[in-house]
């Protein structure tokens, strides 16, 4: 059994430092900008913090698995890169077999919030 997966990554890099980080990765999936932040407040991965006593907004790096009915199946919460690829993986082959994905998860639409 085959599944269509789109992958998209997100963050509030302006476009010219996704495009550098596209190409030095050879990332094989559209990088979306959101300067504005406005995608990371709609799914809560603001972490405010206090960097030199200012005020910065970072964006928790975090992987959603959103099914073809718009919910969310799963999310990976502070994730890092070095096989991060496999357990998303794993997860999509456990959706695949009929399998509920184990951990964390939202039942709610994608951006609800």
């Amino acid at each position: 059994m085959s599944r269509k997966v789109a992958v998209v990554g997100i963050s509030p890099d302006p476009p010219a430092t996704q495009a550098n980080f596209k190409q030095k990765h050879r990332l094989p999936f559209p990088l979306l900008a959101d300067t504005e932040r406005v995608v990371a407040h709609r799914y809560g991965v603001i972490d405010p913090n206090t960097l030199a006593g200012r005020w910065l907004k970072w964006v928790r790096r975090t992987t959603f698995l959103i099914g073809p009915d718009g919910r969310i199946q799963r999310i990976f919460r502070n994730v890092s890169a070095s096989g991060h690829a496999r357990q998303v993986l794993a997860a999509l082959g456990e959706s695949i077999r009929g399998q509920p994905a184990a951990g964390p998860g939202h039942a709610g639409r994608a951006g609800d919030g």
